[in-house]
């Protein structure tokens, strides 16, 4: 087995840690990246190379031989990769226009006037299963599915919308890792592959702090999930509950009525408690880690390193969605995070998926308002 074929299987068995630490493994990461056919020809042209194969699909385990055999070659490489102008996006032609790449700035202006935060599915984020189960399987009437024309569209514009939102938001916070010396690009091309931070192969995440594991921390501390124990201590003070509400709209119904009638104490109880649990999270992260890899969507999953970056606004965690464009507070943190990164940032966390034990190095960086 040659040692191509060798990290070939490692990668597509999903097993990444094995990537860590081994220059072998990192070479096959780095000419992975530019495995694409105009990438590929470009490195080829702009370093006076030539491969014997044509096919895509040949050229990856030349190239890796190749360097293999030459491996003065190697700066070259991480050369290619640090050039902005290789990046996906910088490739990217404007829709009618001659100029490639995309205009920073308008789509941060663009990103500001977003107002709603909602997928238009279900907590899956999977449109075309959410409109065959609400509409197609559960309506047999023809003209009750007519009525309903602009509900879906409602749906449809709202997932993209937000999916919009979240792609050129994660872009942008990409790039403000991309920028830093010790960070090298994948240029887009690589599963479960954003950068290299100190050759160490990085999946970045960009999330909030999830409501699962805040309510199970609630749960330990108040004995409840948030919304009953809330419905508890209104009840205490003649506050009761309505009924014709979904969950989320209940427990803003119930804040705002015990707010307006003089009990913000028990509001400010909750406030405290689920600080608590953010600081202890930030404190001792592994454990926040852990349940991230072990409650990811199976569709998408991966047990690659990963750097996760959790936004939090701590008066209002609904709202946490809104600071994936707060580029100006996300900066400064991720280049001091980065300026003092070292062999013991990435923590290894051993985790369950569907019965299958994994290992994995990770780390979080906190974002919080």
């Amino acid at each position: 087995m040659t040692n191509y074929e060798k990290w070939d299987h490692e990668f597509r068995t999903n097993n990444l840690f094995a990537f860590n630490k081994n220059d072998k493994a990192l070479l096959y990461l780095k000419v992975k990246a530019i495995c694409r056919k105009t990438l590929i020809t470009d490195f080829l042209k702009e370093n006076n190379l030539t491969l014997k194969s044509k096919k895509e699909k040949e050229q990856f385990p030349e190239l890796y031989a190749l360097f293999e055999d030459k491996p003065e070659l190697k700066p070259q490489l991480d050369r290619f990769l640090r050039d902005e102008k290789n990046e996906w996006y910088s490739r990217m032609k404007n829709k009618g226009k001659e100029e490639k790449g995309v205009d920073v700035d308008k789509v941060i202006t663009a990103l500001r006037k977003i107002n709603v935060y909602e997928w238009g599915g279900d907590h899956n984020n999977s449109l075309d299963q959410y409109l065959v189960k609400r509409y197609v399987k559960d309506i047999s009437d023809y003209d009750t599915l007519r009525k309903k024309a602009i509900e879906i569209q409602a749906n449809a514009w709202n997932f993209v919308q937000t999916s919009w939102y979240n792609n050129w938001t994660s872009y942008l916070i990409e790039s403000i890792f991309k920028k830093h010396e010790r960070v090298l690009s994948a240029i887009g091309e690589i599963k479960g592959v954003d950068f290299f931070i100190d050759n160490y192969p990085i999946d970045l995440k960009v999330t909030y702090f999830p409501n699962e594991f805040m309510e199970k921390k609630l749960k330990d501390k108040i004995g409840n999930k948030e919304l009953a124990w809330l419905k508890k201590e209104a009840k205490k003070v003649n506050i009761s509950p309505d009924k014709g509400l979904s969950d989320a709209e209940q427990l803003t119904f119930l804040k705002e009525e015990l707010e307006n009638h003089g009990h913000s104490n028990i509001i400010k109880v909750l406030t405290k408690h689920k600080q608590k649990i953010i600081d202890k999270a930030c404190k001792h992260p592994k454990e926040l880690m852990k349940w991230l890899y072990e409650n990811q969507s199976a569709r998408l999953f991966g047990a690659e390193n990963r750097l996760f970056l959790v936004l939090v606004d701590t008066k209002d965690m609904k709202q946490s969605w809104k600071m994936k464009r707060a580029f100006t507070l996300i900066e400064p943190t991720v280049k001091n995070y980065l300026d003092s990164f070292n062999a013991h940032s990435l923590k290894k966390i051993k985790f369950t998926f569907n019965q299958k034990e994994y290992t994995s190095l990770s780390d979080i960086i906190f974002i919080t308002k």
